[in-house]
């Protein structure tokens, strides 16, 4: 039997992988944790999530003391959490990862302000074409767009890096959805602070 590693092993997002990375080498954290992703699709699907990770956590018990969960509930309408009471693992705290990049407090100002808001991240406007054009059918069937999103208003995009490449390619997304343009600076926002946090428990 496989000795049990002191690393604490982190259950994410694919949609979060870039960024867990350059935490992870921006803290020299490469020596103290590990991380197995689930399928950033499973934004468009998320009944899927709590059984994926369920079995990523009873498949990291084998090997790993600790176990941490970077998922908001993302759509799962609380089965998620209910799993994770289950097998006793935390997660990071919010509904989406939207709220944990701007902070919960600018988050709720953002939805405040404009509640028809549709939220992009860096990962979201690096793979808007397959996730969201296609993903939601609009390639082949346009009319769709009214459906989907004719009750928003605005695009905001929650940056996490300062790239003028993605920025133009988020107000190009805003545009093919008719809607108006928001962007905000995040950077990693809550995610940070939370790892920082988690590493430091180990």
């Amino acid at each position: 039997m496989a000795a049990v590693s002191d690393r604490t092993l982190f259950i994410a997002c694919g949609a979060l992988g870039r960024e867990i990375v350059a935490l992870t080498s921006q803290h020299g954290w490469k020596d103290r944790l590990d991380v197995t992703c689930l399928p950033a699709i499973w934004h468009n699907y998320p009944d899927r999530i709590p059984a994926g990770v369920r079995a990523k956590i009873r498949a990291g018990k084998k090997r790993y003391r600790r176990i941490v969960v970077l998922y908001g509930d993302c759509g799962t309408g609380g089965a998620l959490d209910r799993v994770l009471e289950e097998e006793g693992v935390e997660r990071i705290a919010g509904p989406h990862c939207y709220e944990f990049f701007a902070g919960s407090r600018d988050f709720s100002q953002l939805a405040d302000e404009e509640p028809g808001s549709f939220y992009l991240t860096d990962y979201l406007v690096r793979h808007f074409d397959r996730l969201i054009w296609q993903g939601l059918g609009l390639d082949r069937h346009p009319e769709l767009r009214d459906a989907y999103f004719g009750n928003y208003r605005r695009v905001v995009y929650l940056a996490q890096t300062d790239d003028p490449k993605l920025l133009a390619k988020a107000e190009a997304a805003a545009g093919r959805l008719g809607l108006a343009f928001l962007h905000r600076r995040t950077g990693y926002g809550e995610l940070a602070g939370f790892m920082v946090e988690q590493v430091e428990k180990a």
